[in-house]
């Protein structure tokens, strides 16, 4: 399951997940044309796709994820939490209210709310049979974003907590966590917070010179979803060029 798959890393590692043999459930809130081309990418790999709305903030909606992926597809084995969302740049003086309650309903109440969700799905304490979640933090987790989106890092920061918890809490019962720290990513993201250039003029300050593709992203996904990674949990992964 990949939540705010029908774009940017979500897209790029529903796809990739496909590749490497995976079913894919497909979690979308705006943009259902973007998830139906992504889940017809998917069926071209050989796998089965189902798209399913869902703001997951809303602990129904959720539930309603859930239940459908079990009934279309069968028992949830790994969980990719990539929904998110930033607000309009700019500084957090400046930031509204609404703009900040947003973005917290949805980085960190939501991922809460996927990752109660997906342990209870997997986890053998609750009948499952094991499985993983990699959650998608940013690395403005440590790097606070100042003058940008403060309000957005400190949603990421409690991300990559939540992570170090679980998979504690987790790790006998057959599911790990992890997460993952993009840095500066070519997604259309940068364009709904008012800066679709952001990237490229940004891109001076990371050691490799340039910004990331979901692909390298979804790379890193993949690999902390796989037996590859079995004895990796609690981890926080960081694709960022050097930043």
């Amino acid at each position: 399951m990949v939540t705010g798959g029908s774009r940017g890393i979500g897209a790029a590692t529903a796809v990739r997940l496909a590749a490497a043999g995976h079913d894919l459930a497909i979690g979308w809130v705006a943009e259902e044309e973007a998830a139906e081309a992504v889940a017809a990418q998917v069926r071209a790999a050989g796998r089965a796709a189902v798209t399913i709305r869902v703001d997951v903030s809303v602990e129904s909606e959720v539930d309603r994820l859930f239940d459908t992926t079990a009934e279309v597809l069968g028992p949830v084995t790994g969980l990719v939490n990539n929904a998110g969302v930033t607000g309009p740049l700019g500084r957090f003086t400046e930031t509204a209210t609404d703009v900040m309650r947003r973005v917290v309903d949805v980085n960190v109440l939501g991922t809460f709310l996927c990752a109660r969700r997906g342990a209870r799905a997997m986890s053998t304490r609750h009948g499952g049979a094991g499985g993983s979640i990699v959650n998608i933090s940013s690395s403005a987790a440590t790097l606070g974003s100042p003058g940008e989106y403060v309000h957005y890092a400190a949603t990421k920061a409690a991300v990559d907590t939540l992570t170090t918890g679980l998979a504690k809490e987790l790790a006998t019962d057959g599911v790990r966590v992890n997460s993952v720290q993009p840095g500066m990513t070519l997604t259309d993201m940068h364009a709904t917070m008012g800066d679709p250039q952001r990237p490229w003029r940004k891109q001076d300050r990371v050691p490799m010179q340039r910004p990331g593709r979901p692909e390298e992203i979804a790379g890193a996904v993949a690999w902390l979803l796989s037996d590859e990674a079995s004895y990796t949990t609690g981890a926080v992964l960081r694709v960022s060029g050097g930043l």
